[in-house]
């Protein structure tokens, strides 16, 4: 009974230790890649792409960049054509389901979509897609010709990866107090956040931003794609030294695909 009842402890123990062992392995990275402005396409451990706000083919975007063969998600925080961009033609390419607000799905038309609002989750393979709320309009052209139609409430996205980070795409805002809500509530590690200024936040906001959110990671986007987006990274570093805020920031150049 004494042997059973050591083998039955040292058992236990291995099992404990591969289980804290399970607990602590570091969580895998994940490939951003920069398309200018506010382009990106994500792929996670696990393989899915997830290409956010893909106006593919804006003034920064490297010429000789191709686009992805497999996207599986398209994700779209409003309706204007600096977001909206290239998602319908992308989409007809690879086949991927497009998420947004209910009214901008509807205008853009694509086979396979999914429409969503403020405090919606939505699951597509290994990531978790939650709405959030953003401080902007919304209004798009499905021809790019006509007035604007009512594209639904702008919004950001916190999107969960297995294995992965958690990590934020503000979309078009400026900073609001919930931007507190939106960090205690889901914890995203890494912030990509606008720092143009004049459509969006400055650097001095996208910083009140950050602490707000209590992020570790700040990656400036959508800036210097117009003159009047005139906020820069090396603006966003002085900001965040002002407000005593130990966010690092990890710039990119359109084009570069680093791990996060």
């Amino acid at each position: 009974m004494k042997i059973r009842a050591l083998c039955s402890f040292v058992l236990a123990m291995a099992f404990a230790t591969v289980a804290t062992a399970a607990d602590k392995a570091p969580k895998g990275k994940t490939e951003f890649t920069w398309w200018g402005h506010a382009a990106w396409i994500v792929k996670t451990p696990a393989g899915t792409t997830i290409a956010i706000d893909p106006w593919l083919k804006n003034p920064k975007a490297p010429a000789d960049a191709k686009w992805p063969e497999k996207v599986d998600v398209i994700l779209v925080t409003h309706g204007h054509g600096d977001h909206v961009g290239d998602t319908a033609e992308l989409a007809k390419k690879t086949g991927a389901q497009v998420v947004g607000c209910y009214e901008l799905t509807s205008l853009i038309g694509a086979e396979k979509s999914v429409g969503g609002n403020v405090g919606g989750t939505v699951t597509i393979n290994d990531v978790t897609i939650h709405f959030v709320e953003a401080v902007h309009s919304s209004g798009y052209s499905p021809d790019g010709k006509s007035a604007p139609q009512y594209g639904g409430a702008p919004v950001g996205y916190v999107i969960e990866v297995k294995d992965g980070p958690t990590f934020y795409h503000a979309g078009d805002t400026g900073f609001f107090k919930d931007m507190e809500l939106i960090g205690s509530e889901y914890k995203p590690s890494i912030a990509l956040l606008p720092i143009g200024g004049h459509f969006t936040m400055d650097p001095t906001g996208a910083a009140l931003a950050a602490k707000m959110l209590k992020v570790k990671t700040v990656v400036p986007m959508h800036f210097g794609t117009f003159p009047m987006l005139t906020g820069t990274p090396d603006q966003l570093k002085d900001a965040l030294k002002k407000s005593h805020t130990s966010a690092n920031v990890v710039e990119f150049k359109p084009g570069e695909t680093k791990a996060l």
